[in-house]
């Protein structure tokens, strides 16, 4: 799914919330606060959310960050983490995923999050299924992310709802993330980090403009392409949904980029996301025409279901 761009759209908030004022309670400042959120939010194999899934519920930790208290849990800050990653996350599969199925465990901190003003929760028309509740950051959830940096200091973060499609569509990234991230896990990968196509716009738009005039010549557009671990098609750079960068069991970096097809992608669409090395997935009762579509440009690639 193409989606528009703006510049610094990923660092600067998409909208403003005042939140709501968190607990008043006195808390001493401490200078463990960055690490101690980091240590908290350290990312979660399967294996480990499945004990994360299955524990009782841990204590909450004081944080005071500019003039304001919040008591949180790991687990309420890995879910900001979560959130921040995608931008959107439907609640269903936030439970299912982070944790393990049960949603009694997921409400408290999810309400929690809610009181300190950290997230919120909006329930967002959808086409084919009617409403859908979804999950974002506030513009405070995002502003302890990242002066605690607990999300990690290469891992961008987002915050605030788009507009209704491109929200659905971050949120099945989400789901879509969680299948390619367990192969990637079950192979001996680690250290997974998640790169929207927001950031690779950025980064991509910023080297293009730097070649001024020579920016439509074709050794320098390949250039800067292979630079970004990009090809180019017809003249093209097609984009990704979502990449994921990650250590492989040997410690070499690696990196897969995934794209999520809908019924809507016309027939060179989706063969350039095709030519451009992609892994597509797509929505079970969407795939079938969408290898129809394949099959009369004589492609040959695997239509993953989401």
């Amino acid at each position: 799914m193409s989606r528009g761009y703006e510049h610094d759209e990923h660092l600067d908030p998409r909208r403003s919330s005042d939140g709501r004022e968190p607990y008043n309670r006195e808390a001493p400042k401490t200078d463990a606060v960055c690490a101690r959120a980091t240590d908290h939010a350290s990312p979660l194999t399967g294996a480990e959310r499945h004990r994360a899934a299955t524990r009782p519920a841990e204590p909450r930790t004081v944080y005071e960050l500019r003039g304001r208290t919040y008591r949180l849990r790991n687990s309420e800050i890995a879910t900001m983490v979560e959130l921040g990653k995608f931008r959107t996350v439907a609640a269903e599969d936030l439970a299912e995923f982070a944790y393990g199925g049960d949603s009694d465990r997921m409400r408290p901190d999810v309400e929690n999050l809610f009181r300190h003003g950290l997230a919120e929760m909006k329930s967002i028309p959808h086409e084919e299924t009617g409403f859908r509740q979804l999950l974002t950051l506030t513009k405070n959830g995002h502003r302890f992310l990242k002066e605690t940096q607990a999300a990690g200091k290469q891992q961008a973060v987002y915050h605030g709802f788009t507009k209704p499609r491109e929200a659905h569509h971050d949120a099945d990234l989400y789901r879509l993330y969680q299948k390619e991230a367990e192969k990637i896990e079950r192979h001996g990968g680690r250290n997974l980090r998640v790169v929207l196509d927001y950031e690779m716009k950025k980064r991509l738009y910023h080297d293009l403009a730097k070649l001024g005039k020579d920016r439509n010549l074709a050794d320098s557009k390949h250039a800067v392409a292979e630079t970004h671990g990009l090809r180019v098609v017809r003249g093209k750079i097609p984009m990704p949904d979502v990449r994921i960068e990650y250590e492989t069991r040997d410690g070499e970096k690696a990196r897969v980029d995934l794209e999520l097809a809908t019924g809507h992608y016309r027939g060179r669409t989706l063969a350039e996301k095709v030519r451009a090395g992609f892994s597509i997935y797509a929505h079970p009762d969407e795939a079938s025409k969408l290898r129809r579509i394949l099959d009369q440009r004589e492609l040959t690639a695997e239509i993953l279901s989401l």
